[in-house]
């Protein structure tokens, strides 16, 4: 088990038991590092395939068609084949909620959408590891550049030299006798761009 960079969950390195290629995948909650030992792990997964059921086994990856309805799932593909896309983040889960017997099946994100996914895309039984991440507290604001985030200042109090907001007199952002709206920093419009439709008839 290893922590990767830009990644707020663990993950794991497996080796494939069909190829033997070697590929990193998110590490679910409540998995142990000692399941991440190749000749362990072939063990007790074939001893699990005689005694239990797959598909309650947390960790296992398989086509949405072979899950049971109100089964919690991540990393979840949106086309067969194409990889997981869906609900990665830390802490996060997905739920079936009918029993996906036709092409598509109903899965609720974690955001509270509901959509349609195709049976045979692939996801991964359980949640994701590191649910506290989001409640973390930096601790000072060295700790946020650490992360690789800039301060964030606002146009309004730069000079006019450097923000299309910036100067004025008090709390303005407008220019002449008209008034601007919200520009970024090089000048565009930042609500629905530039006007294009048919110019007002003057009175």
């Amino acid at each position: 088990m290893a922590w990767r960079v830009g990644r707020a969950s663990s993950t794991f390195l497996l080796n494939r038991l069909v190829n033997g290629r070697i590929s990193s995948q998110t590490t679910p909650r409540n998995f142990s590092s000692a399941d991440a030992n190749v000749h362990s792990f072939r063990e007790k997964m074939m001893d699990q395939m005689f005694h239990l059921d797959v598909n309650s086994q947390i960790g296992s990856c398989m086509p949405l068609a072979a899950m049971r309805i109100g089964t919690m799932i991540h990393n979840i593909e949106v086309n067969p084949g194409q990889g997981g896309k869906l609900v990665r983040a830390a802490g996060t889960c997905a739920k079936i909620l009918k029993e996906p017997t036709s092409r598509y099946v109903m899965v609720r994100l974690p955001s509270g959408a509901e959509k349609l996914i195709d049976t045979r895309c692939r996801a991964t039984i359980g949640q994701v590891s590191n649910p506290s991440h989001g409640s973390r507290k930096l601790r000072k604001a060295g700790q946020s550049r650490w992360l690789g985030r800039r301060p964030v200042v606002r146009g309004v109090a730069m000079n006019p030299v450097d923000h299309p907001h910036g100067g004025g007199e008090g709390r303005s952002k407008s220019g002449g006798n008209y008034g601007r709206g919200s520009l970024t920093p090089w000048g565009k419009p930042c609500k629905s761009g530039y006007k294009t439709g048919p110019l007002k008839r003057r009175k």
